[in-house]
């Protein structure tokens, strides 16, 4: 809505979803406004056709959706051809858990940075998704948004910051680095605070632009520490923890990477999002209990 009354160029599209949340901008827009259907290829392939005609055009979907039903389009046309579409894609990791396999956002991320030419901006919580889409809406060629589902949850020290191919800092502790992504980083934040009680103090690194990745940040951040752990509500190969694995050989840094993922195939058993972060280790006790065994074996 905001940057739809800076610019007119703004059209916002969505896949037949989004009711109770896109109604505002279709009732002050509606010739700006475009439902598609149940049809993401047509989506992102009216949005190549409206912003190589001069628009800005955002397509709005679930996360696994937005990324994967389109994604030939996205990269023929969006990728190639440098497009400024914007793709956003709601709900990652299993945040829409209760609604099945196929709802679980858990590869979109890896697929959208091996795509050179697509910034990939995968803010914390709701507050830092508001600062992203203000720094950048506007950037030339193609943007993967994937934003959390939650409008409340908020992580801590935060405060919706947000620099474009930077990695926020929260704490200083000089034991353990975290590094997460997306709307996990609530309990990760939850879980150094848990850690500090039992005297094992962690830095954590919040990594919100995969895409340029911020490499200077995270050298700097590895090369602190024995041991990092990284968390994510995706799969374990292409997303953050292969980020900093990259990170460590190529600059040859003397750190341990565990990666904290969801990994393996899914199985047949649905439920909320805590119930699969809890499967998965992803929740706030599981993750206490992966830093202090990677710790300790750290420090043997």
């Amino acid at each position: 809505m905001e940057v739809a009354a800076r610019d007119a160029r703004v059209v916002l599209l969505t896949g037949d979803l989004g009711f109770m949340a896109l109604e505002p901008f279709s009732d002050a827009y509606p010739d700006r406004f475009i439902n598609v259907g149940v049809a993401e290829q047509n989506m992102v392939g009216v949005a190549c056709g409206l912003a190589d005609a001069g628009y800005l055009p955002f397509c709005y979907s679930i996360a696994t959706f937005a990324s994967m039903r389109g994604y030939e389009f996205i990269r023929n046309a969006a990728a190639l051809h440098r497009l400024p579409v914007r793709i956003v894609g709601v709900g990652g990791g299993f945040e829409y858990g209760s609604a099945g396999l196929s709802h679980y956002g858990l590869e979109d991320v890896g697929l959208m940075r091996i795509q050179p030419n697509i910034t990939v901006v995968v803010p914390a919580d709701h507050r830092q998704t508001l600062t992203a889409v203000r720094t950048t809406w506007d950037l030339p060629g193609p943007v993967y948004y994937r934003i959390g589902k939650d409008d409340r949850r908020e992580v801590p020290g935060l405060e919706g910051r947000f620099e474009l191919g930077r990695v926020d800092v929260l704490g200083s502790g000089a034991d353990l680095l975290f590094l997460s992504m997306g709307a996990v980083s609530a309990e990760v934040a939850a879980a150094a605070e848990k850690l500090l009680a039992r005297g094992l103090r962690s830095t954590l690194g919040i990594v919100s632009t995969v895409n340029p990745p911020p490499i200077d940040d995270l050298v700097r951040l590895l090369s602190q520490f024995p041991v990092a752990i990284t968390v994510e509500a995706h799969q374990l190969n292409g997303g953050l923890g292969s980020l900093a694995c990259e990170v460590v050989a190529e600059n040859a840094i003397r750190c341990k990477v565990v990666r904290v993922s969801a990994a393996g195939s899914p199985s047949g058993v649905t439920g909320s999002e805590n119930f699969l972060n809890r499967r998965h280790g992803l929740d706030c006790d599981s993750l206490v209990a992966t830093a202090i065994n990677a710790n300790a074996g750290s420090l043997a």
